[in-house]
């Protein structure tokens, strides 16, 4: 009968003179830890930030995503990108994930731009965040969620752009 363990390591090969049968030297112990994966000796961690910060950048690079978030979380915003030092805009905005030990999940607020159709947005979305996600950090996406909260039309634009009067 053939020890199913035996199967799923690699074949090695020993010299005539090292007897196949015995108590198990600690010596032949440490060869066989140099055999596995430098990726299975240790273990990775990955912060919710940082699978934050993913989906928000892999959001924010389809067409038609205007902004991320919903009215607070944008108010919020546009004051940290005027305060100096305050980091500027935050690539998390209307990013909320939970993560595993192997899996993640994900909630996104998105603001669309007028005349892209939202179902398809929402979608191309959805697949572009799943391969950032599933190609930088290895995690299973379960799930992302998209909340579109507000769509930009081509008139507000013109007025956000209208630079601010100061009284001097």
């Amino acid at each position: 009968m053939t020890d199913q363990t035996q199967l799923s390591r690699p074949e090695t090969t020993r010299p005539a003179s090292e007897s196949t049968h015995g108590s198990g030297s600690q010596g032949e112990n440490r060869r066989e830890n140099r055999r596995t994966e430098p990726g299975a000796r240790g273990r990775t961690t990955i912060a919710d930030g940082v699978v934050a910060k993913i989906a928000g950048l892999a959001a924010r690079s389809v067409p038609g995503v205007q902004g991320m978030g919903g009215g607070f979380t944008r108010g919020m915003g546009t004051v940290r990108e005027r305060v100096p030092g305050a980091g500027g805009r935050s690539v998390t905005g209307g990013v909320k994930v939970e993560v595993g030990e192997v899996q993640t999940a994900v909630d996104l607020s998105i603001i669309v731009e007028y005349g892209f159709p939202i179902v398809e947005l929402a979608g191309d979305v959805r697949t572009e965040v799943i391969t950032a996600i599933e190609r930088m950090t290895g995690l299973e996406v379960v799930e992302v969620n998209i909340t579109v909260t507000d769509v930009k039309l081509p008139d507000e634009e013109e007025e956000e752009q209208v630079p601010e009067r100061r009284v001097v």
